[in-house]
């Protein structure tokens, strides 16, 4: 949700390192944290955009486009301490050389096949480039381009941050050292002394992980158990693209049908994002209810964090959702407020990150994905402004973002009991809303994707394009 919290405890980049001149380029712990997590359970989350003009494009203004965007936040990969307890650092990767054109056009009606595809060509944030631009030509004369990027750069409004600063030509210079310009003993040495300095905080992480986890150990013995999810069928194993749809509503009806539920922008994404859980199988086997995950932004100017984010998990009833968004908006408030006061005493325990073997990150990253209540992410990224449509210099006509995974398995799919993402935001005179779901058992198809979605707008009272 676009709300702004405090900014977190540990903002590091812009304070001075003692050993250089530069400005500290070490990861802040959230992103060590989550890079290393997924790192160690094999997952791969990337962020794609797709930009439909219905006209050609100016390939010389997307290559100024592309080339600005080696010189803002996309414009570095991580490099690894040579202590298994050391910080990561940020270093200077301005991405790949050229951008990808098609040299055939494709039907309009293969476009989503295409951004599928661009989704799973492979971007490295530790090796680079992590991240690559694309362009298709339409049949019919119009022309899509796509972004596709490793999350653990940046998150959804960073990046919307970088587009337009791209866009408008206004590029920065980072500080960030070239990859290996410290030789392995003035890193040991570094590092080590470091790690040294932040003990009195590793120490505080310590007791108040501790205090976190007899609290826990309390909530779990309250919660359902998991239950393991059944495979379907013979090919666990097979590599999958998770079902992904998008739908366009004006922005009038959008806003006209949140007021008359007594509900905002916000509270109507949430209340799409809880019926469309409800009909994917993700109401909580003890109450019915739904639970969503909201991220809330704390980036703040100058702000060079990966993830400047906070998580708000909000209980949702989704039975009159379709007529009545107030208890809705009444507990996401609620628990906005909540996060504000739990938001240190997490920041804390990020200190052990460092020290945490990868065996036990593996198993926080697979707990979280494991979730008994199953929830569902919904991610609103607010007004998005004109900018960010005119990567050339003209509008697109359509605009859209999601979050999906590379490699994923359909096995994994299955035992973590399926997943559903919903992304929207407001661009070009639309509300985009991007739906990434599959449910076990069930047609795990675009085309049934398509025919849901339809079905749950008709029953908000609203229509759009869905593509």
């Amino acid at each position: 949700m676009p709300i702004r919290l405090r900014p977190a405890r540990e903002l590091l980049h812009s304070v001075v390192s003692n050993d250089t001149a530069r400005p500290d380029n070490r990861l802040a712990l959230v992103d060590q944290a989550l890079f290393a997590g997924h790192s160690a359970a094999g997952q791969r989350v990337v962020i794609e955009v797709v930009w439909v003009y219905e006209h050609g494009i100016d390939l010389d203004g997307l290559r100024r486009f592309h080339h600005n965007l080696g010189y803002g936040l996309l414009g570095r990969r991580i490099e690894r301490s040579p202590l298994p307890f050391g910080r990561h650092r940020w270093v200077i990767d301005r991405g790949p050389s050229d951008i990808d054109v098609a040299q055939r056009a494709r039907p309009r009606a293969e476009l989503s096949d295409w951004a599928d595809e661009r989704s799973q060509l492979p971007v490295d944030p530790e090796r680079g480039p992590g991240w690559h631009l694309a362009v298709l030509p339409l049949a019919d004369g119009s022309t899509a381009v796509s972004l596709v990027l490793a999350h653990y750069l940046i998150d959804g409004l960073g990046l919307a941050n970088v587009l337009a600063d791209a866009i408008l030509g206004n590029t920065h210079d980072l500080g960030y050292p070239p990859p290996h310009s410290r030789s392995r003993l003035r890193a040991v040495v570094q590092d080590a002394r470091q790690t040294a300095q932040d003990i009195p905080e590793v120490v505080r992480a310590v007791a108040t992980a501790a205090k976190l986890a007899r609290r826990g150990r309390l909530e779990v013995a309250r919660s359902p158990a998991p239950r393991p999810a059944a495979l379907h069928g013979s090919d666990g194993d097979d590599v999958v693209v998770v079902p992904t749809i998008t739908i366009y509503i004006d922005l009038d009806d959008w806003d006209s049908r949140a007021k008359a539920l007594g509900g905002t922008s916000n509270t109507l994404a949430a209340g799409l994002a809880a019926k469309l859980g409800e009909r994917v199988g993700r109401r909580r086997a003890s109450d019915g209810a739904i639970t969503l995950q909201l991220p809330i932004s704390e980036r703040v100017e100058g702000d060079t964090r990966a993830f400047a984010l906070s998580y708000a998990r909000v209980s949702v009833d989704p039975t009159h959702l379709t007529t009545d968004l107030g208890d809705a908006r009444a507990a996401i408030k609620q628990a906005l407020g909540s996060v504000r006061e739990t938001t240190d005493e997490s920041s804390q325990v990020l200190w052990l990150t460092p020290f945490t073997p990868n065996r036990a990150m593996k198993r926080m990253v697979d707990a979280g994905f494991t979730d008994p209540d199953r929830p569902v992410f919904c991610s609103t990224l607010g007004d998005l402004g004109s900018v960010l449509s005119r990567l050339d210099g003209t509008d697109a006509e359509y605009a859209a973002a999601r979050v999906t995974g590379q490699r994923i398995t359909r096995q994994w799919l299955e035992r973590i009991g399926g997943q559903l993402t919903v992304l929207s935001g407001r661009l070009s005179g639309k509300v985009f809303i991007t739906v990434v779901a599959y449910q076990p058992g069930a047609e795990n198809t675009k085309s049934a994707l398509r025919e849901l979605a339809a079905r749950t707008l008709a029953e908000f009272g609203l229509t759009g394009e869905i593509d």
